[in-house]
């Protein structure tokens, strides 16, 4: 863990216990070691950060490649492991760097629905999910975010200080079986696979 995303990773739980009474529910069921792939829905952007905070290891994101181009910003994304993403159509090269950052052993945040929620309901799963799935066999936790989208929505301007709790799921672990009898359809069918186990994940 560099210094800059050690900074950011207690500055991000720190935020979250004082200004949202942010709580994770079940954080012994997360994946501390090896390849896997924290999935979760999108609600804000204050979701990425507080993902993070529940391993106790670095993770990787994907972020807007725009914002790579901000003055202050820009130059310390890739020290937070942010890996950069072209939200105009399917960005191969992103996916290529996941699937890289996974086989080499890491943990990767993706968001299943690829796009902030508008009104607080659960999307469809992109394909893409299921790709990643399909190249690494990496195991994925599910994770249900609860109050994001209440305390900073997509455009919806000031933050309000609502509780926020992240809900793990058990891991999802998939083999070559997996593979074989999805079809045409495997990515979509894999990407589905786990949003119905996001879905499924409730406040306790």
């Amino acid at each position: 863990m560099n210094f800059y995303y050690w900074v950011g990773y207690h500055l991000s739980r720190l935020a979250g216990l004082l200004l949202f009474r942010f709580r994770v529910v079940h954080r012994e069921r997360m994946i501390q070691s090896g390849p896997v792939i924290l999935a979760m829905n999108h609600q804000s952007y204050l979701d990425p950060p507080l993902a993070g905070s529940t391993c106790d290891r670095p993770i990787y994101f994907l972020a807007r490649r725009t914002l790579l181009d901000l003055p202050l910003l820009g130059p310390v994304l890739p020290k937070l492991n942010v890996i950069p993403v072209n939200q105009e159509g399917v960005d191969r090269s992103a996916i290529k760097a996941v699937i890289r950052v996974l086989l080499a052993g890491n943990a990767v945040l993706v968001f299943p629905e690829g796009s902030r929620t508008v009104d607080g309901n659960l999307q469809a799963a992109e394909p893409g999910l299921g790709l990643i799935i399909a190249k690494t066999l990496a195991p994925v936790v599910p994770m249900r975010i609860f109050g994001a989208r209440e305390a900073l929505p997509r455009g919806g301007g000031r933050l309000r200080l609502v509780p926020i709790t992240i809900v793990i799921g058990e891991p999802i672990f998939f083999s070559a079986a997996d593979l074989q009898r999805s079809g045409k359809n495997l990515y979509a069918e894999l990407s589905g696979r786990v949003m119905n186990a996001i879905s499924a994940l409730r406040m306790e």
